[in-house]
């Protein structure tokens, strides 16, 4: 009997010790929210390279009482170039956020030549995403943002097909459908009716999740480095219809796939992320149609999850892409 209740004790005392320990688990995530929850301003800037830039403007944000959560940077010695990203908590800064652009562009920019984007965490992106018919890379946005993956919104989802209306519905975003002429000779209002959304909704980038369609000159001046395509080749490669076929038709051993932002030269914009896998010859043209969707998703994936960190600075017809 005595044993009995020993071990009834040393259970009621493990039990107890399990409740605590969730207990300080739970309060550990809790604060670590919070504490992620803070406001931030996230300032991405690149210039000539030259001493005391560093120096310069981390001085500025601590004298001003900001905490600085995160710094990366990298010179491109090749054109002389400094680029850096540079993340500080805003509870306790003395500029106000109305004011701060203006005396970066003050204090920094005329001085150091320097071009910058200033941004603010508790600002959350707004992604519009443009679909035909398939689906796979629809989805799986869609089923990363539902899980929390993607700190931003999606007002809409714009096509020039019913197919994937259903998809909209099952995640409860609106649907919008403007049919292309086969002569194209309705693009011109069909891109018109598509800006006038975009503006109304605040959509601050458009992802192309295998929207078959050329974007205008206009909507790409619209939103410069802000709409993400994912090509389905390892650019430059097999170009055209079924470029899983070319692939197969040719022999290659790796696939691939490259997501890039959108340029007025056709898949030439800047990349920001690829992916291969490799294949042999006992796949057939359905087998690589498969691994090459499977590489789209996750290549588009990455490319989205980067632009909403702001992580990602344009030079030229490159990108640099921040740890």
């Amino acid at each position: 009997m005595e044993n009995k209740y020993i071990f009834i004790r040393c259970k009621i005392w493990q039990f107890q010790n399990k409740y605590v320990s969730l207990h300080l688990i739970l309060k550990g995530l809790k604060q670590k929210k919070d504490l992620e929850m803070k406001p931030t301003a996230i300032l991405l800037l690149h210039c000539p390279d030259q001493q005391g830039i560093i120096s310069e403007v981390t001085r500025f944000i601590t004298d001003n009482k900001g905490n600085i959560v995160y710094l990366d940077q990298y010179v491109d010695k090749q054109d002389g170039m400094f680029f850096m990203r540079i993340e500080w908590e805003l509870d306790g800064f003395l500029i106000p956020r109305d004011k701060l652009y203006d005396y970066i562009s003050t204090l920094y920019a005329q001085r150091y030549q320097m071009k910058f984007s200033l941004y603010y965490s508790d600002k959350r992106p707004r992604m519009a995403i443009f679909v035909s018919k398939m689906s796979h890379c629809l989805y799986d946005l869609l089923a990363r943002w539902k899980a929390g993956e993607f700190n931003c919104d999606i007002p809409c989802i714009v096509s020039n097909h019913e197919d994937l209306r259903y998809v909209a519905e099952q995640f409860g975003i609106p649907f919008y459908v403007w049919s292309i002429k086969k002569d194209h000779s309705n693009k011109q209002e069909v891109e018109q009716a598509e800006m006038e959304l975009l503006k109304k909704e605040d959509v601050s980038f458009i992802v192309l999740a295998r929207y078959m369609q050329i974007i205008s000159d206009e909507m790409i001046a619209a939103f410069p480095h802000h709409i993400i395509n994912i090509h389905h080749s390892f650019l430059p490669a097999f170009v055209g219809a079924k470029p899983y076929h070319q692939a197969w038709e040719r022999g290659v051993k790796i696939i691939g796939a490259t997501s890039h932002y959108v340029t007025a030269e056709l898949d030439a914009g800047p990349i920001i992320e690829q992916d291969v896998t490799r294949i042999s010859h006992k796949d057939t043209p359905e087998s690589l149609v498969l691994k090459g969707k499977d590489l789209e998703k996750i290549v588009l994936s990455h490319a989205v999850s980067k632009h909403i960190q702001r992580k990602i600075l344009t030079y030229k017809n490159k990108t640099i892409i921040f740890s």
